[in-house]
């Protein structure tokens, strides 16, 4: 594929120093002496990790975790090492939040107003035209960059059409190399482990023991790996767990095998997918070319989080070895669902999950949290083993981990939006979580830590978002991130000023995030996600809603065979039943903040009308480290409540004027230019040309583009003529 022509950066940074070219009276010249040459400090690397699906309620090292939270030993130890942002917001899902640490911009500017999911189409993606933070700072830095693991930026192969960059995709949005996956979340649990038993036998996707289940489990067996090797696995004491034990190795147990038999090899289904332990591993070498791992590869075989993490390591050590400056951009796939427990050896309490029945929909909650636990401690345990690997840091005689200044690496943690509903921690609101813009949804920790950070092991209170990484980023490599922030139109605001000067004053005097609808041809069928009383149209599969906890009603729904059309046609079938009717998920949504008050303005579709009905609700927050001074937005606490602001203080109602104006502003601010494809703002030749790329019969017909500019799934003659009736016209 050809290298597509992102948005050009202009600005040269040239240092201009003064030559003195001084004379005298007799015209005899002065001649400075040589000048021993300038030693340039290299920039410093930088390791930026993004946890899925942690928000606030999780860390201990803020203050939070619930009555037993997670053991974070890594975490804490680079939190306590750096400084901690107390208040940051992301977006309420994935792919929204993570496009804004390299596109450094609101939703609503770039269009990924959603997850990204297979009938999203390409013009809800990332865009390869945009300037992304990968190729600037390789263009302006010399960075070298990798992004490994889960990012979630584009679609996938489950739906070609609408994945026009293939596998090229994360190589076309600038990084020089890339291991991991395209797909947001891993596929659903095998619960025939592997071709061993009927679906739905193994809940878990392994075989037990008899001590975690009496009917299926098997304390001995024979495990097959992928390579054609097996382990005889009939000792209780070298394998208490042989289903677990197999699995982690990358392999599949035949339980109550005695011997290896290579017909039974034969018939073990190897290229099944089977959640956290196996992986469709996309891989972009420098040297342009790619390779897909499958599932039967056992180079792809095990626990994601332990395979991201060898990658991870692998690279930065390869990395170390040049000269030039680097940035690993590392996304752990966990915390997402499926339940799946973590290897044991991974745990603080390597014990701690043998008692544990089952997985999936047969789980207690109780079960469904400690499972969750579990893979939150097994990513800690394996950040320290990556931090520890390539010396930025060292192991104490303790056991503690200390940050070594001399690796010269920034370390940034974040995670990409709040913990999903069954696994929040008190006080934390479960029924305001991911995919909302309540404070359980969106806020999320920050930590920064690094050889740069002046005062460590300190909180900054005030507002930061993840649009502001991008500057932040900017700044750890030396460039002007004010000039590069007007040239590329960012919402983001420095960071760096924080780390550098501990009494920093609040930069920015509001904080955003929002959600809407990415562009598809025709919307998914309805979810019903009964502990949150919400029905939703996002998933296309009805593995993805169930996986998610929640009842398909679309086609082969055990309610109508043919599927319901939407949410409100499963609400109409509810209430002819005499059954409650579910509350449709938001068209879209926005929520602004300043330092104690938060506006949250929500569009849903009235099924009686049919027309989005706008609401608005109005809260008092702070971000107390102090879990019973936490004051977050629940329902009750919604001061227009009443739907009126007669009740509300003058303090509260001016600030809640002064909200809705910042709002107002930044709705107004974004820019529709028909006709632009490249996000220039300007309607030119090169739309022209980039849309005749795209339409090209050769590369399907015209399927799914930058260019399909009235979004009708296919890039064809009619976007050339929007193009044409536009053309010449500079929107910016």
């Amino acid at each position: 594929m050809k290298q597509l022509r992102f948005i050009s950066i202009c600005t040269c940074m040239l240092a201009l120093a003064g030559c003195n070219w001084g004379s005298s009276s007799s015209n005899d010249y002065v001649i400075n002496p040589p000048q021993p040459p300038v030693v340039v400090e290299q920039p410093p690397n930088i390791l930026f990790i993004v946890v899925d699906d942690a928000g606030m309620d999780q860390f201990e090292a803020f203050g939070y975790g619930g009555i037993e939270p997670p053991k974070t030993y890594s975490i804490n130890a680079i939190a306590e090492q750096g400084v901690r942002f107390r208040n940051t917001w992301s977006m309420p899902t994935c792919s929204p939040t993570r496009t804004t640490y390299f596109d450094g911009r609101y939703p609503s500017r770039n269009n990924v107003l959603n997850a990204v999911v297979s009938n999203t189409l390409a013009t809800s993606q990332m865009s390869p035209y945009r300037a992304t933070l990968p190729k600037v700072l390789r263009e302006h830095a010399g960075y070298k960059s990798a992004l490994i693991g889960k990012m979630h930026l584009t679609g996938s192969e489950i739906n070609p059409r609408n994945h026009p960059l293939g596998d090229d995709a994360m190589r076309e949005l600038g990084w020089d190399f890339f291991a991991g996956y395209l797909d947001g979340a891993p596929y659903p649990i095998d619960t025939t482990a592997g071709g061993v038993g009927p679906i739905g036998t193994y809940q878990c996707g392994f075989v037990p023991n008899t001590r975690a289940n009496e009917a299926v489990g098997a304390d001995y067996g024979v495990c097959y790996l992928a390579d054609g090797e097996h382990i005889i696995m009939n000792d209780d004491e070298a394998f208490r767990t042989p289903g677990k034990t197999c699995i982690e190795l990358g392999g599949i147990l035949d339980p109550l095998a005695a011997e290896y038999d290579p017909e039974r090899f034969e018939e073990l289904r190897f290229d099944h997918q089977n959640g956290f332990y196996t992986a469709e591993w996309k891989i972009n070498y420098p040297d342009g070319t790619n390779e897909t791992l499958t599932a039967a590869d056992p180079r792809g075989r095990g626990y994601r989080t332990v395979q991201e993490a060898n990658r991870a390591i692998e690279w930065i050590q390869g990395a170390q070895q040049d000269d030039a400056p680097w940035m690993l951009s590392l996304g752990f796939a966990a915390l997402h669902e499926p339940l799946q427990p973590p290897p044991v050896n991974l745990l603080p309490n390597p014990d701690a999950d043998l008692s544990l029945a089952g997985c999936g929909d047969r789980m207690e909650f109780i079960e469904q949290r400690v499972i969750m636990q579990h893979k939150f401690e097994a990513i800690d345990h394996e950040i320290g083993r990556i931090l520890e690997e390539t010396g930025i840091a060292i192991r104490q005689n303790d056991g503690s981990l200390e940050y070594n200044p001399e690796s010269n690496t920034v370390i940034v943690f974040t995670t990409d939006n709040g913990t999903y509903m069954p696994s929040v921690k008190i006080p934390f609101d479960p029924l305001r979580a991911k995919g909302s813009l309540y404070q359980t949804g969106i806020w999320v920790p920050l930590i920064v830590t690094g050889d740069l950070v002046a005062s460590p092991n300190r909180d900054v209170p005030h507002l930061i978002n993840s649009t502001d990484l991008y500057r932040l980023f900017l700044d750890i490599a030396g460039l002007d991130s004010e000039v590069l922030s007007a040239e590329l139109r960012l919402d983001g605001q420095p960071v760096m000023p924080y780390l550098v000067a501990p009494e920093q004053s609040s930069i920015r005097d509001y904080n955003f995030s929002e959600l809407g609808t990415n562009d598809t041809v025709a919307a998914a069928p309805p979810c019903v996600i009964a502990q949150a009383n919400l029905c939703i149209q996002l998933f296309p599969q009805r593995q993805v809603c169930e996986d998610q906890g929640g009842e398909w009603y679309g086609p082969g729904s055990d309610y109508n065979p043919d599927g319901f059309s939407s949410c409100c046609a499963v609400n109409s079938y509810f209430a002819q039943q005499g059954l409650p009717t579910t509350e449709l998920f938001p068209d879209s949504q926005q929520a602004i903040r300043d330092a104690n008050f938060k506006l949250l303005q929500i569009n849903r579709l009235s099924c009686d009308t049919q027309q989005l009905v706008a609401i608005e609700e109005f809260y008092e927050i702070n971000e107390s480290p102090h879990a019973d001074e936490l004051k977050l937005d629940r329902e009750e606490y919604n001061l227009l409540a009443s739907g009126s602001e007669g009740d509300l203080t003058d303090l509260q109602r001016e600030r809640l004027h002064w909200l809705r104006e910042k709002l107002a502003e930044l709705k107004d601010s974004v820019i529709d230019c028909p006709g632009d494809g490249d996000g220039n703002l300007i309607v030119d030749q090169v739309d022209l040309d980039n849309w005749e790329y795209w339409a090209d019969p050769e590369r399907g017909g015209g399927l799914s583009s930058w260019y399909d500019l009235n979004r009708d799934g296919v890039t064809d003659e009619a976007d050339r003529e929007i193009i044409l009736a536009n053309m010449g016209n500079q929107c910016g």
